[in-house]
């Protein structure tokens, strides 16, 4: 009868002993490992979204008319997919082309197909010479 109330207790002590530590584990409510997003926070991701900040893990296909210039935010990717267009530098450095591993300087012609990188909001993009579609992922402005 001894042994059996042993065997119990052994038991009860195991089942506690390893809810604590599931417990401990799984991080309380609001702390790094259980982050807590507020309403508002979600709210204002959606409204940058509709409003030209595509900060999707997706590209938007947009059509850009002959002359004007799309402008990228920090880290903005664009791929030209068709028509032509120049690259618009900050004056300093310019755009990086992922798939050449080069620079663009203001003036120098898009190449279709190529990835494109915005490192800072500083007036890099590019130049619409005819009109063009490009696929673009992050944020950005069309002027």
């Amino acid at each position: 009868m001894k042994k059996k109330w042993v065997a119990v207790l052994a038991a009860v002590m195991f089942v506690l002993s390893l809810s604590v530590i599931v417990t401990t584990a799984a991080g309380s409510p609001g702390s790094e490992d259980d982050p807590v997003v507020t309403k508002s926070y979600v709210d204002s991701k959606i409204a940058g979204i509709s409003q030209g900040e595509n900060t999707a893990a997706t590209y938007t296909a947009i059509s850009i008319e002959a002359g004007r210039t799309l402008l990228g935010k920090e880290g903005t990717e664009i791929i030209l997919r068709s028509g032509e267009a120049t690259a618009l530098d900050n004056g300093t450095n310019g755009i990086s082309d992922v798939t050449a591993g080069t620079d663009l300087w203001s003036g120098n012609a898009v190449t279709a197909n190529h990835l494109l990188l915005i490192p800072r909001e500083d007036g890099r993009g590019i130049k619409a010479t005819t009109i063009i579609w490009v696929m673009v992922r992050g944020g950005y402005t069309i002027q």
